[in-house]
Formats: C-alpha cells, structure tokens, sequence
C-alpha cells in the first residue's frame, strides 16, 4: 500500500486512480493518514453492489432457518370512530 501526501495525490491523480487499481492508496496530510481510494471493482464488493437481490437471498446467513411465518387469524379488535 502507498502513502501519497496531499500535494502530491493532487498533482499526479491519474497515477493515483491507476495505482489505486492494484490496491488501496492512503493519502495524509501532515504525516496523518486522511484518505483511502479504493478501485470501483473492490468498492462495489465492499458494499455489495455486485449482487442482486436473489443472490443475496441465496447467500443469506438466515438462509434454510426454520421460520413460522403463519399470519395470526384472530379477528381485529374494534375500534370507534
């Protein structure tokens, strides 16, 4: 992982988004770490943009759980209006 300071992310940005292709790239500022750019590919894995929603289902941690899932019959209580 590379650590680019502030000025000179700015300066060579195209470097830094290609470099960033490879893995995360911290920038700092004043010798503290500020930033992480991260490629869109890893980004979308991160938060899961790369899944639909049945994927998703599929892959649920719940997923085969036994679940009663039977609406309760009774009638509705009365209310006035």
């Amino acid at each position: 992982m590379h650590v680019w300071q502030l000025q000179e992310a700015k300066a060579k940005l195209t470097a830094l988004v290609n470099e960033s292709k490879q893995g995360p790239q911290i920038i700092s500022r004043h010798g503290t770490y500020e930033a992480v750019i991260i490629s869109m590919e890893k980004y979308r894995e991160l938060t899961g943009q790369n899944e639909n929603m049945v994927t998703f289902l599929q892959n649920s941690p719940l997923r085969g759980l036994d679940l009663n899932l039977e609406r309760d019959q009774s009638p509705m209580r009365d209310t006035d209006l």
